[in-house]
Order: C-alpha cells, then sequence, then structure tokens
C-alpha cells in the first residue's frame, strides 16, 4: 500500500490529478531450472514481492507521456503511431516495445499519462525487464479494456524484448510475471506453455542473495551456452535437448566435444530436477528439494560451468546453516548475480549472520540479502 500511496501522490505532482488506478507486475525468481527454457524444458520460478509499479491515467489521444522516477525523474513523450528505439533513454524501450506488440493486435489503443517506479534490484537476474514489460501490457489492457490474459500477454512481453528490445530472452521470466499465484512456485513446460502450481510449503521464504559480483561476461556466455545447447540438439536430430535422453548422450559421450557433452549433460539432468522438485514441494518434501537444489548448483558449477567462485561460496555458508530443512543453488544466468535459498522462516536470521560474517571476509564484497515471499502475477484472476 505505501509503493502504491507513494506512486499516486508523485503522479498528482506531476500531472496535476488523479491517476485512473495503479497497475502492479512483479519480478521473479527461479527456484530451479536453468538455462532449460531455452532448451524447450521445465523451469520452476515465483513470482516475488518486489516489481514494477505504474499509476496511469487514460488520455483521448494517441500520446504516451512517461516519468521514470528510478531514472532520475527522466521525462519522455511519444506518440502511438511512431514507436522507434531510443538510443537515449533505455528504459523507454521496454515501454515502446510492449505497446508496439499490442498495436499490432489492437491498433485503435488510446495513449496515457505514466508514472513508473519499480523496486527489483537491478543486474540481480530478478528480471525486472518482465516485470516492466508486463506492468506496461496489464496499464494498457487494462485502460483501453482489452481482453488480454495472462499468457497472451507474456507472449507479447517476450516478442517486445526479443525484437525491439534486442535480448533474446525465454518466455519463463514474462509467464510468471504475468501468472504467478501467491504462496505458490510454478512448474512451466517451456514447449507447451502448460504450468501448474506448486505449493511453497508454510513457514518457508525465500531467501535471494545478491554476491554483488559483477555480471560482465554474462551476455557473451549466455549466447556461447545456447550455441553448444543447439549444437547438441542437431547432433542427435532432435528439436531441442528436451528430447534427448540421459541414456542417449551416454552412449554418444565419444562422439561429442567435452564441451557440447558436458552442457547437454546438464539441461538433461537439469529438466529432470526440476519435475521432481514439483513434486517434492507439493509432498511437503524439503530433504529432496534440498537434494535436487544442491544437485542443481553442483550440474551448474561442473557440466555448465556457469557459476563463480563466490557463488559457491555462498551456497556453501548457507548450505551449512540450511541442512536438509531447506535448499540452496545459484538462479540466473550466471557469472554472477544471485543464489536462492529456500530458507526455514526460523532460520533466516541465522543464515543473514552467517553471510555477513563470513562473506566479505573472504572475498572483498558485501552481499545484498532479500527476504521475500511469492505473490500474484499481473494477470492472475484472483
Amino acid at each position: 500500500m505505501a509503493r502504491t500511496q507513494m506512486i499516486t501522490e508523485l503522479f498528482i505532482q506531476h500531472y496535476h490529478c488523479q491517476p485512473d488506478q495503479v497497475f502492479h507486475a512483479p519480478g521473479r525468481v527461479n527456484l530451479i531450472g536453468e538455462h532449460t527454457d531455452y532448451n524447450d524444458g521445465f523451469v520452476l520460478p515465483a513470482a516475488i514481492n518486489f516489481g514494477t509499479d505504474i499509476a496511469a491515467k487514460l488520455r483521448s489521444d494517441r500520446t504516451v507521456n512517461v516519468l521514470a522516477i528510478d531514472c532520475n525523474g527522466e521525462t519522455n513523450s511519444f506518440s502511438l503511431d511512431d514507436l522507434q528505439f531510443s538510443q537515449q533513454h533505455m528504459w523507454v524501450n521496454y515501454i515502446r516495445g510492449s505497446i508496439g506488440v499490442l498495436l499490432a493486435t489492437y491498433p485503435e489503443i488510446k495513449g496515457a499519462d505514466l508514472v513508473v517506479s519499480g523496486n527489483v534490484p537491478q543486474g540481480t537476474g530478478l528480471s525486472s525487464s518482465a516485470s516492466f514489460e508486463m506492468v506496461v501490457l496489464k496499464t494498457f489492457a487494462s485502460l483501453n479494456k482489452l481482453p488480454l490474459d495472462g499468457v497472451k500477454a507474456a507472449l507479447m512481453g517476450q516478442k517486445a524484448e526479443n525484437d525491439f528490445v534486442g535480448c533474446n530472452c525465454g518466455i519463463m521470466d514474462q509467464l510468471v510475471s504475468a501468472m504467478g499465484k501467491a504462496d505458490h512456485a510454478m512448474l512451466l513446460d517451456c514447449r507447451s506453455l502448460a504450468f501448474e502450481h506448486a505449493l511453497i510449503p508454510q513457514g518457508m521464504s525465500l531467501v535471494i542473495v545478491n554476491s554483488n559480483v559483477k555480471r560482465g561476461l554474462v551476455d557473451s556466455e549466455y549466447n556461447t551456452r545456447r550455441k553448444q545447447c543447439e549444437a547438441a540438439a542437431k547432433h542427435f536430430q532432435k528439436p531441442a535437448l528436451r528430447d534427448v535422453t540421459l541414456i542417449e548422450l551416454e552412449k554418444e559421450q565419444a562422439n561429442l566435444a567435452p564441451d557440447i557433452y558436458k552442457r547437454a549433460k546438464h539441461i538433461i539432468t537439469e529438466n529432470a530436477r526440476t519435475t521432481q522438485a514439483l513434486v517434492a514441494l507439493n509432498a511437503n518434501d524439503m530433504e529432496t528439494m534440498s537434494d535436487l537444489m544442491a544437485k542443481s548448483h553442483l550440474s551448474m558449477k561442473d557440466d555448465f560451468e556457469i557459476t563463480t567462485s563466490e557463488l559457491d561460496f555462498l551456497v556453501e555458508i548457507i548450505d551449512v546453516t540450511l541442512g536438509n530443512r531447506g535448499g540452496v543453488r545459484m538462479t540466473g544466468g550466471g557469472f554472477g548475480g544471485c543464489v536462492v535459498a529456500l530458507t526455514p522462516d526460523d532460520l533466516i536470521a541465522e543464515v543473514r549472520t552467517s553471510i555477513e560474517e563470513q562473506y566479505q571476509a573472504k572475498t572483498g564484497l558485501q552481499a545484498d540479502i532479500y527476504v521475500c515471499v511469492a505473490v500474484d502475477g499481473a494477470f492472475s484472476v484472483k
């Protein structure tokens, strides 16, 4: 409520009138299932209580005016009939791109006056961009009374990011920001877009720890990993690694370059771990979930080779505290960013203390700790 009130007051100050409504879309954290999305596989993210808010008022013309609170109060105005990529203001491209995809289906929409603010930590892999796209689409769909559902919105957001912004992301981030469910994680089939929710056991929180390692390699290495996965699928003459079994992979190990084999092994085993995690969560089986998350991290370290020494150390610190009562692993693209720990509430203080006492002393870096809960997505039916 505090953020809604803050953004409403800023809207009144800037536009000298009340907004029609304040809209929200959450960021997300992925509990397990890393780099499986672009391999047509499975992921298990949750929408979190950090996100992007827009206070908005419908206009009668085709103009969009934006005040971006978190970009030093920058403003931008444009016409719905002239949606050009901006080299000066990268943030506005998420708005223009999302509206552009929406206009392809609903060309008659009107403009709006907007105030935008978000509290998803930047550069952490918690998907501030998908949160931004989903809240823009929710805003314009609601103001213009469009029959837009969450799956269509997610596909539109992905298209905007791929084609307009220029980032070749999968569908996971947008879909969970749109369709997440409070107190649940979402098992998403990235091929069919079918999803089901897994209840996060009561008394557990999502503790996200930003290593504050700058993610300098992530773009180039992400593209390299993607090409390696595609090469492995091509070797097996399959549409994606989703369609290759571990038995098939082991039989062909001698005929694959070592890096290609290892990348494929991670994806194939990670898909299996992710579907098993749904069962474990729904059974409140934290011992199994702990084991799956530990194996996921090890696979990202040894087979996909995307962790760092700092991330590995954070996982070690937290794992000592959690034991088999919770699980911890790196989350996101890798080469920096965050770890996620499914943590019993009575161990949160101990986890925090362990990190504060050990991490900076060894790495010279200070970790940022966020205690999160799973929330509804922007398009979730309440």
